[in-house]
């Protein structure tokens, strides 16, 4: 299984909104050759670390595709840069993120890779859409399912996060 995050929290010149943002990157995705298997719920939360950044629009799409997974962030990444993504501050605000959440039951920790990602078992607004597309998923390394970790998350993450869009229909 492939699961990929996707985020941002400022508006594009063409897509508008943030929200309008993230359903563009569904559709870039797919005409880059990615196939959408599923996809979350779109979710608003707060910025991590707290900031006085707008809210983030969050989602999470199991993806199919046969490029090995450096490829696939390599392609990630020139989505966001299609988006407008120039990555120069870590936490920054941003038009687009994509992130590479999981990749099968892979692990890996190298400096141009690291899956399962390494702060997704902290984060609600990454957990709650992944539960979405994954339902039961477990993490290779941790060995933990998403309904676990979203349950080991303090309550105050969990309440900083919400759904703001019905899950897509198949």
């Amino acid at each position: 299984m492939i699961i990929v995050a996707l985020g941002g929290n400022l508006s594009h010149e063409v897509y508008g909104a943030p929200r309008k943002v993230i359903e563009a990157a569904f559709e870039a995705l797919e005409a880059r050759g990615l196939r959408i298997a599923a996809r979350s719920r779109l979710y608003e939360s707060a910025p991590v670390p707290a900031s006085d950044q707008p809210d983030f629009v969050n989602a999470a799409a199991r993806v199919e595709t046969p490029l090995p997974p450096r490829e696939l962030l390599r392609l990630l990444h020139g989505v966001e840069a299609a988006f407008g993504r120039v990555r120069q501050t870590r936490n920054e605000a941003r038009t687009l993120d994509l992130d590479l959440l999981a990749y099968h039951d892979l692990a890996v920790d190298a400096d141009d890779l690291v899956l399962p990602h390494p702060r997704l078992h902290e984060r609600a607004f990454v957990l709650l859409p992944l539960q979405d597309v994954a339902p039961g998923w477990r993490h290779p390394v941790l060995g933990k399912t998403v309904e676990a970790m979203i349950e080991a998350l303090p309550q105050a993450a969990l309440q900083g996060t919400r759904a703001i869009a019905d899950r897509p229909r198949p």
